[in-house]
Formats: C-alpha cells, structure tokens, sequence
C-alpha cells in the first residue's frame, strides 16, 4: 500500500539525516575492538576460537578493521588465524610506546598497522606510568613512533584519557610533533572515562571540539575510541563523525572494560537506516551475532537492549499490539528482518483482546484451519476472561504458546 503524499506511514517515507557540508557517507568506517578491549571486560572468558568466530561475524558485516593483543600464546594463535582468513576485516596490532612491543607486532607478516598506547593525561603519565615529566612521556611515545615507521608499520596512535588532559597545553602540540614524523598517522580519540560530552563547548570535555582541532592540525584519519561510563559513548561517538572523525571505534554489545565503550550495533543501525547515501554494512547477522556471544562467551544480554534485545521486537500490550497488527511501522523502529530478527507477539497481564484474537487465529492456522475470527467472538472473549483472571490471581510470567494452543482445544474442540 502507498502512501499518500507528503505523509509519514513507512519507513521509506521518513527522510534521512545529511552529513554536514555535504560530506560522502562513504568516508565514514566502523572499526572494531571486541577482540581487544571486549576480551578485557569483567566475569567473561574470551577464548582463542571466540575471537576467530567473532572475527568470522565482522568480515560477514563488513567491518573494515579489528585490533588484537599479541602478547600471550593464544592471542598469537588467534591472530595467525584471523590473517588467514583476512578478506575484508584488516587485522592491526596494539602496543604500548615500547620497542619490544612493536618487535612483537613486526613478526607478524600479514599486520600492517599496530595501534601505540600514548596516555596523555596527568594522572596516566605521572602515576600510572610513572614518568617525571609530560616531556619525558611524549619523548618516549615519539621514540616508539619513529621506530615504528621506521620499520614499516603504520601507526595509530591511541591519546588514552584525552577528556582529562591539557588539550591545548600538551595534547596538540604532542599531536603537531607526531604529525611532523608521521604525516598519516591515525589519531584515536580515547575518551578513557567517559567525561566527554557530545556537543560543543570548552576543552577538555567536547569531544566535537577536539576533533575540530584535530582537524585544524591537519590530521587526516581521526577516530574515536569513546568508553561508555556515564552513557555517552554512542552519542559522542556519532557526534564527532558529524564533526569531522572518520573513523569510529566500537565494540560489539559494548563490551569492554568497566561500563565498555560505543556499541557497534548501534552505531552501524544508525549509519545504514538512518544517514542519506550511507550503504555499506550488512546487518542481517547482528541477532545471530549476539546470540553466539551470550551463549559462547557468558555476557548476559538484556531483553530490551537496543537493536539485538529479544524485546525490540515483542509486543504485549493491548494499544501496542493492535498498532503493530495494522502496520508494523506504528510501533517498530526498523523491519526486524534487517538485524536478522523476527517479530513476537507476546499474551500477558497488559495483552488486549487483539494479540488474543490474532494468536488463536495463527494456532488454528497451524492445524490447517483458516478462520477469521472477530475479537468479540465468546470463544475470543472467553480465552480472554481465562488469562485476565490468572493475573488477577498473581500470575507473573506471560502466557507460553503451549498454555494459548491448550485454550484453544478448549474452546474450538479440536
């Protein structure tokens, strides 16, 4: 059915949102760290085999790069895996501003680009670390830069904690001085704790603000790398592509270090459905996705967490059903087949007579009668009356499709 003009009832009807200055979609990637930063997070266990499977779900989406440790026996054997079967996905190294950190990445043939941990924050540099100075720090970062390029790689360098550092007194005169020695140098924004904000306003906190500076510097390849402790690291992510980054960093199901970081689900439903001109990924495995790393890895995922939950696309209420039964658009965000998904209808305390109706339609169906039923029907009306009255007696769990498929020899005897 077409709509009539000038209105909003499908999904092909809504505009989409333009990149400002009429910038190609296409300059925008997605790269990956679920390898990396998801193996770290709390109370999971990453295998060397879930890091290859997981390797084998961002080459069947399209991401154009993940980054892997190096530094133990199963992280090697995971990573020689992953170059033999690298088609799509490039396979990058990180190291932190260590000579014998880079030499490890160097014996891997098939790895081009290694990332190079440059912590930029006072706190990072005197305490952690424990350098003297900013000085003596950014001496050894550029030291592990110049060995770097020296030896071929190409590198990427990681300003960890940069939403706490003295960006205009340290941080870009640092990146002037890489720039000097590596004109192509990536640039990873790592707001570490999440203390930037997605809009514009001062230093050290706006994260469209850095990246615009970055950009005055003339740094060509910008990415962000945004953890998610105050919830902002999607939203900034996105941000500072609109602002100037080409690059952003994710992990899948935001998996990470304390509260993760950007979520790539997220973010690549909102690049592909959302953004004029924007078509790169597919999106089709993000359920299937999901569902191997909650049953393989042991990360529990929320029913109603965005794009890949089991509840974006289950209905239960009475108003709510009843509009996805005229049109899903009502009530759905985006065709569930996009992300791999399927819709359910779900019976339970807030269910209508609707979603009752239409399952005792879909059960006779299944037993090969074809019956429209109106939802006044007694036998309707009766089924309904039954489960209203198992909630009023405290029932707590919604009503399985067995116990709807017994109301329904009941009440149409067959």
């Amino acid at each position: 059915m077409s709509s009539e003009e000038g209105l909003f009832m499908r999904y092909e009807d809504l505009p989409k949102i333009k990149l400002p200055n009429g910038r190609d979609p296409n300059e925008i990637c997605v790269s990956d760290s679920t390898i990396r930063e998801g193996a770290q997070m709390p109370g999971i266990v990453m295998l060397p085999e879930h890091k290859v499977k997981i390797y084998e779900f961002l080459q069947r989406i399209g991401i154009e790069k993940t980054e892997t440790f190096l530094f133990d026996e199963g992280d090697r054997a995971a990573a020689r895996e992953m170059l033999d079967m690298q088609s799509v996905t490039e396979v990058t190294a990180w190291a932190r501003a260590r000579k014998e950190d880079i030499d490890l990445v160097l014996k891997f043939d098939g790895i081009r680009e290694t990332g190079i941990l440059m912590s930029v924050s006072d706190a990072h540099i005197l305490q952690k670390i424990g350098f003297k100075s900013r000085e003596e720090a950014k001496e050894k970062y550029l030291e592990a830069l110049e060995y770097a390029v020296a030896h071929g790689l190409r590198p990427r360098c990681h300003l960890e904690d940069i939403t706490r550092a003295d960006i205009e007194g340290f941080v870009l005169p640092f990146v002037a001085e890489i720039l000097e020695r590596a004109p192509d140098a990536i640039i990873r924004i790592c707001d570490t704790l999440n203390f930037g904000i997605p809009f514009l306003d001062d230093f050290p906190y706006s994260i469209p603000r850095i990246v615009q500076a970055m950009k005055r510097l003339g740094v060509k390849d910008i990415e962000t790398h945004i953890h998610d402790d105050f919830g902002f690291g999607t939203s900034a992510s996105i941000a500072a592509l609109w602002h100037g980054a080409n690059w952003v960093n994710t992990t899948f199901l935001g998996m990470g270090e304390r509260a993760g970081v950007a979520e790539m689900e997220k973010v690549l439903v909102f690049l592909e459905l959302r953004v004029a001109g924007f078509h790169k990924y597919n999106l089709e495995c993000l359920t299937e996705f999901a569902e191997f790393i909650e049953k393989n890895v042991g990360l529990h995922i929320p029913l109603n967490k965005a794009v890949v939950g089991k509840n974006v696309f289950a209905h239960e209420s009475g108003i709510h059903t009843a509009g996805i039964l005229k049109n899903p658009f009502v009530y759905e965000p985006f065709p569930p087949d996009i992300v791999g998904a399927s819709r359910k209808l779900i019976v339970g305390a807030t269910s209508g007579r609707e979603v009752v109706r239409h399952k005792i339609e879909e059960i006779l169906r299944s037993e090969g009668i074809e019956l429209k039923l109106r939802k006044d029907d007694t036998r309707v009306e009766a089924i309904f009356k039954d489960i209203k009255m198992q909630y009023e007696r405290g029932r707590t769990s919604c009503i399985t499709d067995e116990e709807m498929r017994e109301y329904v020899k009941k009440y149409f005897d067959f």
